[in-house]
C-alpha cells in the first residue's frame, strides 16, 4: 500500500521487541494492519524527525508510543474494522506496557482524518520524513483522551448521537476490560 502510494522506503515491518503489529482479516484475507511502537532506549520511529517534540513529553515523565504502519485494502471501507484494530493498540499501548501518550506521523492529506476521527492533534509544523520521501506532520493523543473517549462512546455504533469520529466502533468498555484481561494473561 505504501509503494503504491509513492512513498519511498522498503516499508518492511522489521523484528523488535518493541514493536507490535496487528492484522484484520475477513474470511482469511488480511485487509489490514498495523504497528504499535512501544518507547525504548532505541527511542521510536518519529524521533528521527520529531525527537525535539518528543523529548518534550518524556521530559515530563511521558511515557511515549507510536502508531505506524497503517494500511487497509483499498476496498475495505469498514469502519468497524479499522476501530478494532486501533482499539486494541491502544489496550496493548494502554494496559500492557503503561503508555500515556500516543504519536503518528502522517502525510498532510490524512492529517484531519486522524484529527476528526480519532482525536489526534498537530504538534509544530510540516517537516519532511526521509524514512518515505515524503512530507509529514507530527499528531498526538493522550491516552488520557483515548479512555475518556472510550467510556462515553465505546460500543455505541448503533446509535452514535451524532457522533462522526471512530470511537462508537470501538469495543465497549466492558469488552474492552475483557480483552485487556486476556491480553495481561497471555502477556
Amino acid at each position: 500500500m505504501y509503494a503504491w502510494r509513492g512513498y519511498a522506503g522498503t516499508h518492511r515491518v522489521d523484528n523488535n521487541p518493541n514493536r507490535i503489529t496487528l492484522a484484520a482479516s475477513d474470511n482469511g484475507e488480511v485487509i489490514g494492519t498495523v504497528t504499535l511502537g512501544i518507547d525504548s532506549s532505541m527511542g521510536i520511529l518519529a524521533d528521527e524527525v520529531f525527537s525535539d517534540y518528543i523529548d518534550e513529553f518524556r521530559a515530563r515523565g511521558a511515557k511515549v508510543c507510536e502508531i505506524t504502519k497503517l494500511a487497509f485494502a483499498p476496498h475495505v471501507k469498514s469502519k468497524s474494522a479499522l476501530a478494532s484494530l486501533f482499539h486494541i493498540l491502544f489496550i496493548y499501548g494502554h494496559y500492557l506496557h503503561k503508555c500515556t501518550d500516543v504519536f503518528i506521523e502522517v502525510n498532510p492529506r490524512h492529517r484531519r482524518y486522524y484529527m476528526n476521527m480519532l482525536g489526534f492533534g498537530q504538534i509544530g509544523e510540516l517537516r519532511s520524513n526521509p524514512r518515505v520521501d515524503a512530507p509529514a506532520y507530527l499528531l498526538h493523543v493522550s491516552m488520557d483522551y483515548v479512555n475518556e473517549q472510550i467510556r462515553k462512546l465505546g460500543g455505541t455504533s448503533t446509535h452514535p448521537a451524532g457522533e462522526r469520529s471512530l470511537y462508537p466502533f470501538f469495543f465497549s468498555p466492558r469488552e474492552e476490560q475483557g480483552i485487556a484481561s486476556r491480553l495481561l494473561q497471555i502477556g
